[in-house]
């Protein structure tokens, strides 16, 4: 049996699939301690050597068979394959890179894991990826919590949805408690109102001075791009909370024009799908951003001037500290920027994972579980969720008192 820890242990994680650094941020305040960061993307690792000057590894993570112990796995295999705001490409190889995270778990068996990945990843191929990444862990011995969460519920001011899986090898974990009721948009305000208020954009742009108009800005990625007399002209007719498509449609991108009107491949209208696609979008200053993406700099407009958002902004809405810096092209760091697990959200799982490994008696189980399995804060289910929620149900025999209806019961 592993012994069991004390507040004076030094515990370790290895970040796979990295990125810039967000999760690994996260951890670091909270006392963990990075053994090993693994990535393949050039620029992202320069962002993190520069901001961490840990070991660090730039491989394929697919051949990346030893890994040097450590007490957590983290990590985010890339999204890109099953991400709602892009194409879902029903044979991109990277989406397999979720079971390749399992099976580095099991082969190097550490006490935790923490998964995070976009909400997409809950439905991409049929569901197929929940069980990629729950069928080999459980096996194992990992008893596990997996749920989708907004961001904001834990003190990001963006509505940020994302899953969230967290795993103990012979024991129970718990689940990060929200900090914050998130608001401002439709149904997120209808848990945790005894919280406080989740932080609005105004609270995440607090203090920074104006942009300057060339790279490298202060701080770091602080500046303002060109914009064509066209987007000028968009941007200056946007009023807080508008779209696109409140704008003349002779003002409209000709992508946008072809997605609005697009029908998806089961025949549904977009419009019975929430909608249009946004486009260019002025976001309001007094509620929380919408979700940062590779997109950002170039769709989200600020809230009271006319042009887009910058790099720090959005580094800023994601919690990054002003003294993180991106390298890379201005398109490879909105990437690393908008892939990144806010620190701040790192950090409230990291801290309720040392809490529980502090507490833990490690293999008082003998046998692998899925604890729980929350795949919507809502209060209802759309019919492919339902479908997946059954065969994880039936697949691992989710107990009654943890099933998605009995934690949404719970929810003040």
């Amino acid at each position: 049996m592993v012994p069991a820890l004390t507040n004076t242990d030094k515990l370790t994680f290895v970040d796979l699939f990295s990125g810039a650094g967000g999760l690994s941020l996260g951890f670091l305040h909270s006392g963990f301690q990075c053994i090993c960061a693994l990535d393949s993307n050039a620029a992202a690792i320069t962002t993190y050597q520069h901001n961490f000057k840990d070991q660090f590894s730039r491989v394929d993570i697919t051949e990346a068979t030893e890994l040097p112990l450590s007490d957590v796995i983290v990590g985010g295999p890339p999204c890109q394959g099953f991400s709602s705001a892009g194409l879902r490409r029903l044979d991109d190889s990277r989406s397999t890179l979720v079971r390749v995270f399992s099976e580095l778990i099991v082969r190097h068996k550490p006490k935790a894991f923490v998964f995070e990945n976009v909400e997409g990843f809950l439905t991409a191929h049929n569901g197929d990826r929940v069980f990629d990444l729950l069928g080999p862990l459980v096996d194992a011995g990992y008893r596990i919590h997996l749920r989708k969460i907004n961001a904001a519920n834990y003190g990001i001011p963006q509505h940020r949805k994302r899953v969230i899986a967290v795993g103990g090898l012979g024991w129970d974990p718990t689940f990060p408690e929200p900090t914050h009721m998130a608001f401002g948009a439709p149904g997120s305000s209808i848990s945790f109102r005894h919280l406080p208020m989740c932080p609005t954009l105004a609270d995440a742009l607090v203090g920074l001075p104006e942009p300057l108009d060339a790279p490298p800005g202060l701080p770091q990625g602080h500046f303002t791009r060109p914009v064509s007399q066209r987007d000028a002209e968009r941007i200056r007719l946007l009023l807080p909370g508008q779209s696109m498509k409140h704008l003349p449609v002779d003002l409209w991108h000709d992508s946008f024009r072809r997605r609005a009107y697009r029908r998806v491949r089961d025949g549904v209208p977009s419009e019975r799908r929430g909608g249009a696609p946004y486009g260019l979008r002025r976001l309001h200053i007094d509620e929380p951003s919408k979700a940062i993406t590779s997109g950002a700099i170039s769709e989200f407009v600020h809230p009271l001037k006319d042009r887009f958002l910058t790099l720090r902004e959005c580094a800023r809405i994601q919690t990054f500290p002003d003294d993180f810096e991106f390298f890379g092209t201005v398109a490879e760091a909105i990437l690393q920027i908008g892939n990144a697990v806010p620190p701040v959200l790192g950090e409230a799982i990291a801290r309720n994972l040392r809490s529980d490994l502090l507490k833990a008696l490690p293999a008082t189980h003998s046998n692998g579980a899925l604890l729980s399995f929350v795949p919507t804060a809502s209060t209802g289910m759309s019919p492919v969720l339902e479908k997946l929620t059954a065969r994880v149900n039936k697949c691992f025999q989710i107990s009654p008192a943890n099933s998605y209806l009995e934690q949404r019961r719970l929810w003040p």
